[in-house]
């Protein structure tokens, strides 16, 4: 493992370059806007978030599955996998790796079937089932493996942000409140693009204007950091909370997961 971040395989290969990330995607963007893009993978990491949270994996865990779904996704159409399978797959990986323990495949199934039925029923009111057994996630599995090119170390913002509040002397609120934006930041591509000391910074500052700390403006003027990664990504985030707030995810999800590319069945012989 990789103790710096600039020797990392995070650092040297999984820092995506936007205009690829658009190429990458532009079969499904076939398909899809992009604003019903953001809202497929916003609802999936939901998904992964409930997952995590009933499993009582730590928040690092389910920020990491959420990280290896998006970069999977980055390299590969929609089509090539449900993401419905891939996200309890990315939570089996992410366990362990960030070396939680490992999760029994009949809980981690079971938790999918009640996820579904009581958390998700308004998206898969048709089913109301989990569609895959353990093999199909274990399969999947080796796939994912083979896609991530096997970097699985995933250096989150959360290490940077606990050192830069300690580092401003600010009180709990306002690093709760940071936390919770960095959580809100997978819900958008600034973790394949940005390193992740810049996400915290960004973080934190939509934290301080929130709470109104004037006081601070004067610590983000003295950083050696280039401000324009920073409000790139402040844009990025701000721009969700503008669409979350009219987003009506449960009367929409439905239609928009039947938009996915479903992948083309063998020919019948």
């Amino acid at each position: 493992m990789a103790g710096n971040f600039w020797q990392s395989s995070h650092s040297q290969q999984w820092i995506l370059d936007k205009q690829d990330l658009l190429r990458e995607r532009q079969s499904d963007l076939l398909v899809l806007s992009e604003d019903e893009y953001q809202k497929i993978f916003i609802f999936f990491a939901n998904v992964i978030q409930v997952l995590g949270e009933q499993l009582k994996l730590r928040q690092q865990v389910i920020a990491t599955a959420t990280v290896y779904f998006k970069r999977f996704y980055a390299r590969n159409s929609l089509k090539n996998i449900d993401p419905l399978l891939l996200a309890p797959t990315c939570i089996l990986l992410a366990s362990k790796v960030e070396e939680f323990g490992v999760i029994s495949n009949s809980r981690l199934i079971s938790i999918c079937q009640s996820a579904i039925k009581t958390k998700f029923s308004y998206a898969y009111a048709h089913t109301q089932e989990f569609p895959y057994r353990t093999n199909h996630i274990l399969e999947c599995e080796f796939y994912l493996l083979e896609n991530l090119d096997c970097c699985l170390i995933v250096f989150q913002p959360y290490r940077p942000l606990l050192q830069l509040v300690q580092d401003m002397s600010q009180d709990d609120q306002l690093l709760t409140l940071s936390w919770r934006i960095v959580n809100d930041s997978l819900r958008t591509d600034v973790c394949l693009l940005y390193p992740p000391y810049q996400i915290a910074i960004a973080c934190l500052q939509i934290a301080c204007v929130i709470l109104q700390k004037d006081a601070t403006k004067q610590w983000f003027a003295e950083l050696n950091v280039d401000l324009d990664k920073v409000q790139e990504i402040v844009r990025a985030i701000v721009n969700l909370y503008e669409m979350w707030k009219d987003w009506k995810e449960k009367d929409e999800i439905q239609m928009l997961l039947a938009k996915i590319p479903k992948p083309k069945p063998p020919p019948q012989r």
